[in-house]
């Protein structure tokens, strides 16, 4: 099944192949539009000299004119040094800062306030120890984890900062720290080192000054790339003496985070020499493959693009802090009422009975009003329970503890790579339930970034699928034994034996030519080490090209440049190298022309089915056959390339090779002339065959995807990839899938242009809120978004903000705005709209996919998504390119266990494997979120049950703020009688098990809707916590009313009745918690049982007569426990008030799970049903049967691969000068990745 596909090399939009930059590029960058003309009275403005290095001149970046203000008449060099800092604290200001931003939360502020009260003689109604010791507690258990977080940065920033670099200095090279490295420094980096900051390479132990980089850290890529320093600057920059005396001055833009491009020029000896991207060698990245390399620092520190690429930290909160901190101002609003109301309500009294009571006289003359106001005061702190205090230690206790069982978790250790998973925050655990959207990288991240040769078609035959020399299909293959090819890579694996058998006896000539054209036609780079081969390709998927042929016998020995030699089932030929016609994104194929050794002139070709099959010969046979394969290949979703050759005569060729010559020097539109001369001879083509290579996805990728659909979390792919790769990937992990319909960037952008100016023909301008329709509608099918980072600017209108300011710089002012194109926003308000609009036609999609995009692209996307959708984002990615994405989204997740770390160190949580995932949100998240809220609304419970008793007691006692319990029960409450089950359940609970919570994505549901805690839940906490504090205070009270005890003594004093009301508390609310449990351990029951044991034990001991003894003043109540709880009758009321309080409980409970069950209700009623069935699952399960499309994908390869090294082998600047015999090859040939520890 085809589908249309609009091709961007002939719409009029942006080019799918290039990568934005349009928010980091300088102003002087864009072009005006066409349209658009300057004022000729205004004079052009001369960009001033960007960034300045002399090398060799420290002194220099220190000169006046490149220093800037800091603050006031501070100044300091715009330079940068090449310390990084990451840490937030030092010796100095970590008590101020950490206690500032302590009292930043509301409630810390609140019981300050409170303590500055308590000291306060008039009002005072509670001692000040009550509010001093829980605060204290709080603040000191807080600053210590903060303390321990920030001493684990400061430990890794010095671990960067130490690291060792040699500096020339005083004329010899020195070893220096990493911190003391300073731009216009010359470095001498050796092989393995990791580059400390942006470096101008200037020469090299390499003949050519060729320096091979690996770029995990900014793009999790592992294939090699190279650099290459200005020949001037290698030849007359070896010595040591040399490098001394260099003084050049470089002149370059202005420190930024484009990671593709770098501008600049050299001046020295009176020559000025231009600088590009190929000369610099950018931090992070790691040399490899160069014995030794020198260079000049150009950009330093928090300058260099790696930095610049990091974005801002931001400081990251839950939605259940927001809530918490909204309920606690919704509790103090509540307590300044309350407070109020009892203060009148004294004022009153007071006028009317407490002072016409002489029994009732202090010896004060004071007014009412006056008393009215000294009891507001006295409520403030008597009911200042109201606002938990040890609410937020207690949150951060269960947190630290859930951050702890994702790091023990077993399921989530990579044992391949010894990584486990790592919370590297403790305040985000919660968050993790209630994810909508995940933003992903692709590359390392869904993706191994490793290619394998799968399957081949030559001539109508295809080979790959499990079978015996014979030719014989067998159900289970075995790896093809490649014993017989000493140069094999052990790593490769092959189950079709039969095409081994046919190459080995050497009969079928076209199945030859095959493999020949395999070891011939590419670009791939070649150097000895130590006798073996190492391999150097451009993309991974050359490289599993070469390695593929090289396993099957065909094997890539050497070339220089203009010969390539190959060993052809173990004989060595060597062919002439007429030309090399390099892949590039218009053409989408390759060629080399070569000479044979008998003199016959072949061309070999390789590339994408649409452009070969458009340039085969009539005679070419097989195309039917290959076409048939070419889609079983892409339906597997296999990466497919088609291989051809064509006989070229000596007078063909000569014609050509005069025309190809020509254009190689033309002066304008080089590139354009090479390619028409191309064409000429890539005609006429004989097929040969195709190959099929799988981008290796990681392990149970598209498994995670498919149950994180089915918990509606919706999956972006963000990837910096061209189209048709970022689309392969989409299918090969199932997030795209054949009933999809797809959309691309000129879809989208008709789509906002007519939604935007429909708009403006309605009467209001369109700027009434109204319900919104939808994009796509009147169809069955799903729908996933394709858009590249040129479209994506073009629908955002992010280049017409740049476009403005420099008309403003031009004009000196803003011109009044002119009719825009058709659908194109005239206004800022009108932007704004588009953008949402564009979240919105995205949102409807099931499946989203952005290639092509940059780093600030990919963060703007995700904040894009904040923004309108108020959603909770989590992004995901492996490199430096995803930093500002990871930072960006409300959490950001690193893959770890790859050499690429910057992503980590920027990240929430980390772990190997993107599978973990799914384990991370649907098991750990949702638990985490069930006990966040579970204990939250617990929590608010108990405190209003154990605060409102003092409300009820007030109206019996003239609203005089005089306490309904003991003091030092006040104390010790919320620290040690009601804490430790609470805790527990917040720790520990689980509604159902880890395997259940996978198999039952939809239990994940509740978390994204926000149905566990929310205002309503609070204000049913504050009614039930009403409810328990009537039954507590006024059953006591009923029963004490008029009672005589057995020895005729009455204990219906007010101590009694503070020891009834606090016993039948801590009773019911250690049983509500047993209610509210799920999942009961040794450790929950241990605890209620406890808290209620060291409720009674602590009480007998601090209301006994030797307690009283040693300390008469704290310790009052003197023997009243033992005295009142000798009383069956007061037994008998406690357990009338627990029964009471709650019996309603377990009544709503029992009702609401029967006749109104949530998922989660189903699920737990039939837990060990399903436990059983999964076990039972778990003993004969198979891994499922690979079901085919029938959509037709193709040529990704050839669609994404990069340009190849063809420049670099025709300058010859890659061989070696002084080429030596080659010794006898051992026994393996290794892959670049795999070289050397590399």
């Amino acid at each position: 099944m085809s589908r249309p596909r609009a091709d961007s090399q002939d719409s009029q939009g942006p080019d799918d192949e290039v990568m934005p930059y349009s928010d980091d590029e300088t102003d002087d960058e864009l072009e005006p539009d066409e349209d658009e003309e300057a004022p000729p009275t205004i004079p052009a403005v001369v960009p001033e000299a960007g960034w300045q290095v002399k090398a060799n001149d420290r002194d220099f970046c220190k000169l006046p004119e490149f220093k800037k203000k800091v603050f006031l008449c501070f100044k300091k060099s715009k330079y940068s040094g090449n310390a990084i800092k990451t840490y937030k604290y030092n010796v100095f200001t970590f008590l101020p800062l950490n206690l500032y931003e302590q009292f930043k939360r509301a409630a810390n502020l609140y019981f300050l306030a409170l303590l500055i009260l308590q000291i306060i003689p008039q009002i005072s109604t509670l001692p000040w120890y009550t509010t001093l010791v829980p605060l204290v507690l709080v603040l000191g258990i807080t600053a210590v984890k903060d303390l321990v977080d920030d001493l684990a940065r400061h430990r890794m920033d010095k671990e960067i900062n130490n690291r060792k670099c040699e500096v020339l200095l005083d004329g010899r090279f020195q070893e220096a720290k990493w911190m003391d490295i300073q731009v216009g420094d010359v470095v001498r980096l050796r092989k393995n080192d990791f580059i400390p900051a942006d470096i101008l390479l200037l020469s090299t132990t390499d003949p050519n000054s060729l320096c091979y980089v690996e770029t995990a850290e900014l793009d999790g890529e592992t294939n090699l790339k190279f650099k290459m320093g200005l020949k001037v600057t290698h030849e007359r920059l070896q010595e040591e003496s040399q490098l001394a005396r260099f003084d050049a001055m470089i002149t370059c833009e202005e420190p930024n985070n484009r990671l593709d491009k770098f501008t600049g020029t050299m001046n020295w000896m009176r020559d000025v020499y231009p600088l590009d991207l190929d000369n610099m060698l950018l931090r992070g990245c790691k040399v490899r493959n160069t014995e030794e390399c020198r260079g000049l620092v150009i950009f330093a520190g928090a300058d260099t693009k790696i930095m610049r690429n990091g974005g801002k930290t931001r400081f990251k909160r839950t939605k259940i802090d927001f809530l918490m901190n909204y309920m606690v101002y919704t509790i103090f609003v509540l307590l300044i009422l309350v407070c109020a109301g009892l203060a009148i309500g004294h004022t009153f009294w007071y006028e009317q009975i407490g002072s016409q009571a002489w029994y009732l006289y202090d010896g004060k003359n004071q007014t009412a009003s006056y008393r009215g106001f000294l009891s507001f005061w006295g409520y403030i702190i008597v009911l200042n329970t109201m606002v938990p205090i040890s609410l937020y230690v207690s949150v951060e206790v269960i947190r630290l503890g859930q951050s702890k069982f994702i790091n023990w978790d077993l399921q989530m250790y990579f044992s391949e790579k010894d990584t486990p998973a790592k919370a590297r925050t403790t305040t985000l655990n919660e968050q993790l339930g209630q994810i909508e959207y995940i933003f992903s990288d692709k590359t390392g991240t869904l993706t191994q970034n490793i290619m394998a040769f799968k399957k081949c078609t030559i001539s109508g035959r295809t080979f790959g699928n499990p079978m015996s020399a014979d030719g014989v299909p067998q159900e289970h293959g075995k790896p093809v034994d490649f014993s017989w090819n000493k140069y094999v890579d052990r790593k490769f694996k092959f189950f079709d034996g039969h095409l081994i058998s046919c190459i080995r006896s050497k009969k079928d000539v076209e199945m030859m030519e095959f493999f020949k054209l395999l070891s011939l036609c590419h670009t791939v780079m070649v150097e000895q080490k130590q006798g073996e081969l190492v391999y150097q390709a451009a993309s991974p998927d050359e490289g599993a090209l070469v390695t593929a042929a090289r396993c099957f016998g065909f094997v890539f020995l050497s070339r220089t440049q203009d010969t390539i030699t190959i060993s052809e089932m173990g004989t060595e030929n060597t062919y002439e190298m007429l030309a090399l016609l390099d892949f590039n994104s218009d053409r989408k194929r390759m060629s080399i022309i070569l000479k044979f050794p008998n003199g016959r002139i072949k061309l070999y070709c390789k590339g994408a089915d649409t452009v070969i099959y458009q340039r085969l010969s009539p005679n070419s046979k097989h195309k039917e056959t290959t076409q048939e394969a070419l889609d079983g290949f892409a339906n597997e979703t296999l990466r497919t390339l088609c291989l051809c050759y064509k006989d070229i005569s000596a007078a063909e060729y000569e014609s050509w090779a005069q025309k190809h010559k020509e254009a190689s020097v033309a002066m304008i539109n080089r590139e354009q002339a090479l390619d028409r001369v191309s064409e000429l001879i890539e005609t006429d083509l004989m097929l040969i065959g195709a190959t099929a290579i799988e981008d290796k996805l990681q392990d149970g990728v598209p498994e995670t995807i498919a149950k994180l659909a089915k918990a509606d979390i919706k999956i972006w792919v963000l990837t910096g990839d061209k189209k048709e790769t970022a689309e392969n990937i989409g299918y090969s992990c199932e997030l795209l899938t054949d009933n999809m319909q797809i959309h691309y960037g000129e879809d989208v952008n008709e789509k906002l242009s007519v939604r935007m100016t429909r708009r403006r023909t309605e009467p209001d301008g369109g700027r009434k809120k109204k319900e919104k329709e939808p994009f796509f509608s009147g169809s069955d099918k799903k729908n996933a978004l394709i858009i590249t980072g040129g479209w994506l600017n073009e629908i955002l209108c992010e280049k017409k903000k740049k476009r403005r300011r420099l008309r403003l710089r031009r004009l000196g002012k803003r011109p009044p705005p002119s009719n825009p194109q058709d659908g194109q926003p005239m206004d800022d308000w009108e932007k704004e709209l588009r953008q949402r609009d564009f979240v919105d036609m995205a949102c409807e999609c099931s499946a989203v996919i952005c290639c092509r995009v940059t780093p600030k692209q990919k963060a703007n996307v995700v904040s894009l998504v904040k923004r309108y959708k108020k959603a909770v984002t989590l992004s995901i990615g492996d490199g430096a390119n995803d930093v500002n994405m990871i930072k960006t989204a409300d959490i950001g997740v690193g893959i770890s266990g790859q050499e690429g770390m910057q992503a980590v160190m920027s990240s929430d949580y980390a772990f190997a494997q993107f599978r973990y995932l799914q384990r991370l949100l649907l098991v750990h998240g949702r638990w985490s979120y069930i006990r966040m809220c579970k204990f939250l609304r617990y929590f608010f419970y108990k405190n209003f049950a154990f605060t409102l008793v003092h409300f009820w007691f007030s109206f019996f006692n003239g609203y005089s703020a005089q306490t309904a319990y003991e003091d030092w029960f006040i104390t010790l409450y919320n620290v040690l009688y009601s804490s430790l089950p609470v805790l527990l359940v917040g720790l520990l609970d689980q509604d159902v098990n880890d395997k259940l919570s996978l198999r039952f994505p939809k239990l994940y549901l509740p978390g994204q809707q926000g149905t566990l805690f929310n205002y309503k839940n609070f204000f049913i906490s504050l009614f039930h916590g009403i409810f328990t504090s009537l039954v507590i205070f006024f059953i006591p009270y009923g029963a004490f009313l008029q009672t005589m005890g057995q020895d005729g003594e009455a204990p219906s004093d007010y101590q009694s009745f503070a020891v009834v009301t606090a016993s039948s508390l801590i009773i019911t609310v250690n049983l509500q918690i047993s209610l509210n449990t799920s999942y009961w351990t040794f450790v929950n029951c241990f605890a209620v049982l406890g808290s209620i044991a060291i409720y009674f034990g602590v009480m007998f001991d601090i209301q006994s007569a030797g307690i009283h003894v040693l300390f008469p003043s704290p310790f009052t109540f003197t023997g009243v426990a033992s005295n009142a709880l000798r009383q069956p009758y007061l037994w008998l009321t406690i357990i009338l008030t627990v029964g009471i309080s709650l019996l309603p409980v377990i009544c709503i409970q029992f009702l609401s799970k029967t006749i109104w069950p949530s998922v989660g209700d189903k699920v737990q009623r039939n837990k060990k049903k399903y436990e059983l069935e999964e076990e039972e699952e778990e003993k004969r399960r198979k891994p499922p049967a690979f079901q085919r499309g029938g959509r037709s994908r193709r040529s990704a390869y050839a669609f994404s691969h990069s340009r190849g090294y063809a420049d670099l082998i025709a300058s010859g600047r890659s061989i070696r000068q002084k080429p030596r015999a080659r010794p006898e090859l051992r026994d393996s040939i290794r892959e670049v990745p795999q070289a050397e520890n590399i």
